[in-house]
């Protein structure tokens, strides 16, 4: 992986055009399904996916490769979209109201898939989309980076410019507010389906 990120980088200052498409064939899907769920717009997530590729082209001396190359991506895109939201007077994904009362560390069980894995086994991206918008932006986000990039904490943190404990907080925030509406999506599309119980640990 160190290999890779070092030869990204080396190529983004010499503007390699054959390394420019093989980056955007390879991240192309994840970019812009992770501009959906931020968004909720497709023809806003087009636009802002273009721009990624601008920005990448422009800047992309600045990726020094000690960083996967995902996350910083990930970090342009995030940054356009609340550029964005603050032009057109939006909630910006950064301005939540969050106390301390359920940001005590906690751990996903390993051996039980959670929520949005149990979900989204059975379930089709429309549906997963759905559920997702009608959480708050900064916990849609996370959700995003943690179950459909399999970013760990650490990386969702680098992306987010969060800390780790806030990053957590809004992962197990995110997931207590996820259950509620899957289980009123599917009460409301047949009894023949399970109830998810995702099953979350916290330690004090």
């Amino acid at each position: 992986m160190e290999r890779e990120n070092a030869a990204i980088a080396c190529g983004l200052k010499q503007h390699d055009p054959e390394l420019m498409d093989h980056l955007i064939e390879t991240y192309q899907h994840r970019l812009m399904r992770y501009l959906m769920f931020l968004t909720g717009r497709r023809e806003v997530a087009e636009d802002l996916f273009q721009e990624v590729w601008i920005r990448v082209l422009r800047n992309g001396s600045q990726y020094n490769g000690k960083a996967r190359f995902d996350t910083w991506i990930f970090t342009i895109a995030r940054n356009l979209v609340i550029d964005l939201s603050r032009k057109r007077t939006m909630t910006s994904l950064d301005e939540m109201c969050e106390g301390d009362a359920d940001a005590r560390p906690f751990e996903i069980a390993e051996e039980s898939p959670g929520p949005l894995e149990q979900f989204e086994g059975r379930e089709n991206a429309s549906e997963v989309a759905a559920v997702l918008q009608k959480l708050e932006p900064a916990y849609r986000e996370v959700l995003t980076l943690r179950f459909h990039e399999e970013m760990s904490l650490d990386e969702i943190a680098a992306v987010t410019r969060a800390p780790l404990s806030t990053v957590k907080s809004r992962l197990y925030r995110g997931l207590a507010a996820l259950k509620p509406e899957i289980l009123k999506l599917r009460s409301g599309g047949g009894s023949g389906r399970r109830a998810v119980t995702g099953k979350v640990e916290v330690s004090t």
